[in-house]
């Protein structure tokens, strides 16, 4: 990671902390705003992956990968954007749904990762298991209008302080002579 990279991740975890206490400090208007960045999160990734395709990727094999995931984001995008005036359950189911299966691909990879002796396994078991926390706690308190703001808050904290951590951390270099 560059160091120009290393300040943007960093002030980008400081600007998710803020988010997530104001998200908590302000459950009112917390669903609409929480809606809105999913929204615009998922068409952001999804026009990033396209913008790919069509650059670069339809000329290299297994670039129509790209392409599909592009369509498949902005298609959940503007799902995440149409469901803002239906019940607040289908937020957490949505939740539960996106934690869950992200906690099953962690701790896969972590499973991996210490079959092949990598040192940084146990930090992926412990976010694939809070993932699954997190889907877990969405699923039983989904009577609660107010856990999808704790969840969301919570979640957005989770990957604030780990994009902090990793801005601060040394990488390795592999050098070559």
């Amino acid at each position: 990671m560059t160091k120009l990279q290393r300040i943007s991740s960093f002030l980008m975890g400081i600007v998710m902390l803020g988010a997530s206490v104001l998200l908590m400090v302000d459950r009112n208007d917390a669903y609409t705003i929480i809606i809105f960045f999913l929204s615009l999160g998922l068409f952001v990734l999804g026009a990033k992956h396209l913008f790919y395709y069509i650059t670069m990727a339809r000329f290299m094999t297994g670039g129509k990968i790209s392409l599909y995931k592009g369509l498949v984001l902005l298609d959940l995008s503007f799902l995440t954007g149409s469901i803002s005036d239906i019940p607040r359950i289908y937020l957490l189911i949505y939740l539960a749904v996106i934690h869950g299966f992200s906690g099953l691909v962690e701790v896969l990879r972590a499973l991996e990762a210490r079959r092949y002796g990598a040192k940084s396994w146990r930090l992926k078991l412990f976010q694939g298991s809070l993932d699954a926390f997190m889907a877990l706690s969405c699923i039983v308190f989904f009577r609660r209008p107010a856990t999808a703001v704790i969840i969301y808050s919570l979640g957005l904290i989770y990957s604030a302080v780990l994009r902090i951590i990793s801005a601060l951390r040394r990488g390795t270099f592999v050098y070559i002579q």
